[in-house]
């Protein structure tokens, strides 16, 4: 094929999925959801008629975005942020997808014409929740901070672990001789080695990044798409999980004070937007519209039972013994998204021409697109319905500016009404020396700070601090937002 045929279709798909993504934003549409139906669109049975049936060519491209979307979520939050979240987040990424998985290939088993083992691959398959769909929900919701970052770090976290069973699994329909040990071993190796992985290359990268020269400053975007490639690829070439490598290492850069941290976070935001496109959009093109009423009804249904039933008792079990309020756990058990993970491990299934293969991919797909239309769409409404939001400001933009080689970095507050210093005064918010509170934005006012002026519920404030200090500006953040 000619070159410039080639990017006039590259440039065609993006400029159509930028106004994809406008039309989904004004009518309310899971983006996930308008570029699978974009990737439909130009499939065999759309209009485009493009004939695409190549599962491992899209098993390849979906894991290259998921890397990216994970490392990108790792990046915009810090490990200090998901410190409070850690034991629930954990526990949900865990034993909640184990017990998904169960219950769901239970479901399966009744619903469908699968066996055992077949019936729990496909709950495994959709036993986690998905990072680009989470993210890019929760960044347009207003829902407690402590909710939203377990919400964030189970995502992290729980991918790895549906990966790894749908891996086992796979193995163990494929070969008689393989067992539960098996499985079990290749869960421990994947997420130990994963593990390891990302604590080592992540400090490694966190060392370099803290001291990147100023005179290779427009490279730092290079070394951190490096950084990501190294960590997965290293701890794929062993048999660990790369997603789990990926996204500690993204959380480690994340969590390092340096003056390209923004610059950063802005970069890998596009490229996180550019992955999910080319995904959904060849995931899209794998679906074939023509076979889907097959399964059409059991995989409606199968969908309703994950949202309504499965994934509460599965919230609940993995947070028993945390401290989360009824109405907490309601909006965790409603907040766990299916996405483009579900359909990545679902080419993963079909690529490894298991006889139900087929089945197990389109009942994923109603699952998927079920879930970001239902819970994607009424997330926030859901969570204003339990009392689970906080109040925040609208966005705003930064009244001062920062250069990229100051000392100095600007961050953002938003206070909850839940919050510790909503009513306290600014000469009371025990500061650093080094930092103050620039500027408080109120509404559409900014206001010039005094030592007296009265911090209120709704307000942002905007503190400048020395950038050697952002991790002890984290803990001081940590006490604002303790509920009073």
């Amino acid at each position: 094929m000619d070159e410039g045929l080639i990017l006039l279709i590259v440039g065609g798909v993006l400029a159509a999925s930028v106004l994809v993504a406008l039309g989904a934003s004004r009518t309310g549409v899971p983006s996930l959801v308008a570029f699978l139906a974009l990737g439909m669109l130009l499939g065999s049975d759309g209009l485009g008629g493009v004939e695409f049936d190549d599962a491992e060519l899209a098993r390849q491209i979906g894991v290259v975005a998921l890397a990216a979307i994970l490392f990108e979520g790792g990046l915009a939050t810090s490990f200090r942020r998901l410190r409070e979240v850690a034991v629930p987040a954990a526990l949900l990424s865990t034993l909640g997808v184990v017990v998904t998985a169960l219950l769901t290939g239970l479901a399966a088993y009744l619903l469908f014409e699968l066996s055992r083992l077949e019936a729990v691959l496909l709950g495994a398959v959709v036993a986690s929740t998905d990072a680009a769909a989470v993210f890019a929900t929760l960044r347009f919701t207003k829902i407690r901070r402590r909710l939203a970052r377990t919400l964030e770090a189970e995502t992290g976290g729980n991918d790895p672990m549906a990966i790894a069973l749908t891996i086992g699994l796979v193995e163990w329909i494929q070969k008689p001789s393989y067992g539960l040990g098996d499985l079990a071993l290749l869960v421990v190796r994947q997420l130990g080695l994963g593990l390891v992985v990302g604590v080592v290359l992540g400090a490694t990268a966190s060392w370099a990044f803290a001291r990147l020269p100023h005179s290779i400053g427009a490279f730092a975007p290079v070394a951190s798409v490096a950084a990501a490639a190294l960590s997965f690829g290293v701890a794929d070439v062993i048999g660990g999980s790369g997603f789990l490598a990926v996204y500690l290492v993204g959380l480690a850069v994340g969590s390092t004070p340096s003056r390209y941290r923004r610059q950063l976070v802005a970069f890998h935001e596009g490229l996180a937007f550019l992955a999910q496109v080319a995904m959904f959009v060849v995931l899209g093109l794998l679906v074939f519209p023509h076979r889907l009423p097959g399964v059409a009804l059991s995989g409606l249904a199968l969908a309703a039972l994950l949202m309504l039933v499965i994934r509460p008792l599965a919230v609940w079990v993995s947070t028993v013994f945390n401290q989360f309020t009824t109405r907490e756990r309601a909006l965790l058990g409603w907040g766990g998204l299916r996405g483009a993970v579900p359909i990545v491990l679902g080419t993963i299934v079909l690529s490894s021409e298991i006889d139900r293969g087929e089945t197990i991919f389109n009942a994923v797909f109603f699952v998927v697109v079920v879930s970001a239309l239902v819970q994607g769409a009424t997330l926030e409404p859901v969570a204003k319905r339990l009392g689970v939001v906080s109040l925040a400001p609208k966005a705003v933009v930064p009244p001062l500016e920062v250069g990229a080689l100051s000392s100095l970095e600007l961050v953002d507050f938003d206070v909850g009404s839940d919050h510790a210093i909503a009513g306290a005064a600014v000469r009371e918010l025990g500061l650093p020396r080094s930092a103050l509170v620039a500027v408080v934005a109120r509404g559409d006012e900014t206001i010039p700070p005094r030592g007296s002026t009265v911090i209120k519920p709704g307000d942002r404030l905007f503190v400048l601090v020395p950038r050697s200090l952002r991790p002890e500006i984290e803990d001081v953040f940590a006490r604002w937002r303790r509920r009073v």
